[in-house]
């Protein structure tokens, strides 16, 4: 049987939290799926549902504190390696957003732009970006005053301001720019 993959990352851009990636094998076809940045947090979480319903699947994420040891890249590679593993079986093609492969050996091809252009991809995105959403609500109620809840970790001019005022917390990237060490 011929088994496709798809495997993309959420929150590379972000000061706070892991890096989150899935790995998608759909089981039958699913309508309006597309990039998860696309998508209103609403419909997003429930293309979420009918893609955990119809899929096999798997997630990878990376600490904030390895990816300020091995930098961003690497660490969302490290990421997307994780997630293809903890598929429940093995594809044969894995289909990887942008231009970098993590490194395994399964037949792998790299496609910009394929969160938008394919489904196995963008509903890898979809629920990377909601398993990372809800886990940085989780995170701004043990670590308050970040706004993590709205911002998931991006640096708005809120939680730039919350890291003047207070400093990091122990999921703050720290070779960030705008994160302090303290």
């Amino acid at each position: 049987m011929y088994l496709i993959a798809g495997t993309d990352e959420v929150g590379r851009g972000c000061l706070a939290g892991p890096v989150v990636a899935a790995a998608v094998i759909l089981k039958k076809r699913i309508d309006n799926l597309r990039d998860s940045k696309a998508l209103s947090p609403k419909i997003r979480g429930e293309l979420a549902k009918k893609i955990l319903d119809n899929s096999y699947y798997g997630y990878g994420l990376v600490s904030n504190q390895k990816i300020d040891e091995i930098n961003i890249l690497n660490a969302s590679l490290l990421a997307m390696k994780r997630a293809i593993l903890n598929l429940p079986i093995k594809p044969t093609l894995v289909l990887v957003d942008g231009i970098h492969k993590p490194d395994l050996e399964i037949s792998m091809r790299a496609i910009i732009g394929g969160d938008s252009s394919e489904d196995a991809i963008s509903a890898a995105s979809i629920i990377a970006k909601v398993f990372r959403d809800d886990l940085m609500i989780k995170y701004e109620k043990k670590y308050p005053g970040y706004d993590f809840q709205s911002n998931k970790g991006y640096g708005t001019k809120y939680h730039l301001q919350a890291l003047k005022d207070f400093g990091s917390c122990p999921i703050h990237r720290k070779t960030f720019k705008g994160v302090p060490t303290t």
